[in-house]
């Protein structure tokens, strides 16, 4: 079984794990400390069953090998716990307290789930917007992408030559549809082009549309 809990490995790393987390469970311990390897295995199993990423996550700090971590909570004395919440140290268990160690756990694990769980430290940088530009980059503004735009077909069938005055490449078929016919059967096909319900004028006047002149 894979472990859960993140040994340490420089003042840089405890600082990315604090950030990645609502709560960071802390184990300050020393290889030749007997009471930490007394309950190492309680916080094991702690860390199996409340780690949660973005809300709770559990690390060990050898102080042998990260003094300057050590030095930054004052450390003096093995096996030491301690909850924090972001950088602030909530609570502090000292020595192999098993009970006092799952307590102060569930607390956190409660606390955390109620807020938001923060994003993983190692997705936290700028992201590439999908469909943007090469040069752009998270922030930038998405473009919708325009559909078809279907027409209206009862307005077309119901009343056509009222369809016909509007702009779009339906309109413009029908248009041309109801010209060509009503023009097609006449004796005076400019006269009918002209009198015909297809036919629109031009905003401000001028020629008719589809007018065809003798």
């Amino acid at each position: 079984m894979t472990s859960k809990v993140v040994s340490v490995t420089s003042q840089q790393h405890f600082k990315t794990i604090t950030a990645s987390s609502t709560y960071t469970i802390v184990d300050f311990y020393a290889d030749w400390c007997g009471p930490c390897k007394v309950i190492s295995p309680i916080f094991e199993q702690l860390a199996a069953a409340e780690s949660k990423p973005g809300r709770i996550v559990f690390c060990k700090v050898n102080v042998d090998n990260q003094r300057d971590v050590a030095a930054i909570y004052g450390i003096s004395a093995m096996p030491t716990f301690l909850i924090l919440k972001g950088s602030s140290v909530k609570e502090t268990v000292r020595g192999a307290n098993a009970t006092a160690l799952r307590t102060a756990v569930l607390s956190a694990a409660a606390d955390a789930a109620k807020g938001t769980a923060k994003s993983s430290a190692q997705f936290s940088g700028k992201g590439q917007t999908l469909g943007a530009s090469s040069g752009t980059t998270g922030g930038s503004t998405s473009r919708p992408v325009a559909g078809p735009v279907m027409p209206d077909m009862g307005a077309m069938l119901s009343s056509p030559g009222q369809f016909a005055q509007g702009r779009g490449l339906p309109q413009t078929v029908v248009r041309f549809l109801g010209l060509y016919f009503s023009t097609l059967f006449s004796l005076e096909p400019a006269r009918a082009a002209e009198e015909s319900p297809f036919a629109i004028k031009k905003t401000g006047g001028g020629a008719r549309v589809g007018t065809v002149r003798s």
